[in-house]
């Protein structure tokens, strides 16, 4: 702290602690003469001690000499300088302290709700696990819709069906493609014997004529074929699939978790009946009711969804299955123009004459 001391000549002499303290004093000093224009300290009432507290009553100094007023006020201070600086500092500081406290709250308000998500998310899921292996274990009771239960198999059991017969169209594919080729090789080779063998060379051009003219017919089957590959591949990687997905929410979720806050709310009823059973039934009940209309929900989605998929299969399968019939019946008898009116028919574009037929794996 600072003390006022006296010299040797009785002078009185300021000592400091650190040059900090000087500049601050200085500043404090110059602040007040300006408010107040002069400065005449009353000391009638005041002593001044050498050495701090705790001095020696030598050091103590009468004041009771010295006269005037103590201090004088400036009105015309106010009017001459403007006081800046410490408002907006502290308006600055105020900001900065806010705006920490919004983020700290916001931070603390993100990691509340992840935890209040973690903690429904372990409930939830211990009651599925719960509701699944008493049912496994034959224990447990569980909604079931005899006749959904049956659609759903006979989804099951026609996507299975038709990924066989995607399987084999494939297959057909890859074998015609492959026997084109040979085809195409075959006639470019009877061609050229036509062109070296002179002996030969009506019958080697007559086979020419007649591979390349298989040849021919041949992509225009394949064209077919891929068309029909590809309508089946969608039917039942996509359409089918998405169906099914929604069905095993249906089982898997949104069922097993109607079946677990049902069995809950059966158990709290048939336990006693006092205050604290009657809050958890009253929980129990919301809960059940919230699973409930999303059971039903769901359910109304698979109905919708296993509708519109039965129509579709037909308008598809009807097509596809005509077009296939078509397109084999009028290559094996050898009606040319028959296959490219089917063709037409199912709006099929073959690629340009010379341009390389690529195989169902290039394609897929």
């Amino acid at each position: 702290m600072n003390q006022l001391c006296f010299d040797a000549n009785g002078n009185r002499t300021f000592m400091f602690q650190s040059t900090v303290y000087i500049f601050t004093l200085v500043i404090n000093l110059h602040s007040f003469f300006l408010i107040y224009g002069q400065w005449r300290p009353n000391l009638n009432e005041t002593k001044i001690v050498s050495g701090g507290y705790g001095g020696t009553a030598e050091g103590i100094i009468p004041t009771s000499s010295i006269t005037g007023p103590a201090v004088r006020y400036n009105p015309d201070f106010n009017k001459r300088i403007q006081v800046t600086g410490f408002g907006s500092s502290n308006m600055h500081h105020s900001s900065s302290s806010s705006s920490s406290m919004a983020a700290e709250q916001t931070t603390r308000g993100v990691a509340v709700e992840k935890l209040e998500y973690m903690k429904k998310w372990g409930f939830n899921t211990y009651k599925c696990t719960k509701q699944m292996i008493s049912e496994r274990f034959g224990r447990g009771s569980r909604t079931v819709d005899l006749e959904m239960e049956a659609q759903i198999e006979v989804l099951r059991d026609t996507k299975r069906k038709y990924e066989n017969v995607l399987r084999l169209a494939r297959a057909l594919t890859n074998h015609f493609y492959n026997m084109v080729q040979t085809q195409h090789a075959l006639g470019d080779t009877f061609a050229d014997l036509s062109q070296k063998s002179p002996e030969l060379r009506d019958e080697f051009g007559y086979n020419a004529e007649t591979q390349k003219l298989l040849c021919k017919n041949g992509e225009t089957l394949l064209g077919a074929i891929n068309f029909f590959v590809s309508s089946i591949n969608t039917l039942v990687n996509k359409t089918m699939e998405d169906t099914l997905t929604t069905i095993k929410m249906y089982e898997n979720a949104s069922r097993l978790e109607f079946d677990a806050y049902r069995s809950d709310l059966d158990e709290l009823n048939m336990g006693p009946r006092d205050a604290v059973t009657m809050a958890r039934i009253d929980a129990a009940q919301q809960q059940y009711h919230v699973h409930r209309e999303k059971y039903e929900r769901l359910r109304s989605d698979v109905t919708i969804k296993l509708k519109f998929l039965e129509e579709n299969k037909v308008k598809v399968m009807h097509k596809q299955l005509l077009l296939f019939h078509n397109a084999i019946s009028a290559y094996f008898a050898g009606n040319q123009q028959q296959l490219e009116q089917t063709l037409k028919q199912f709006n099929i574009k073959l690629k340009p004459p010379g341009a390389e037929q690529p195989s169902w794996l290039e394609e897929q």
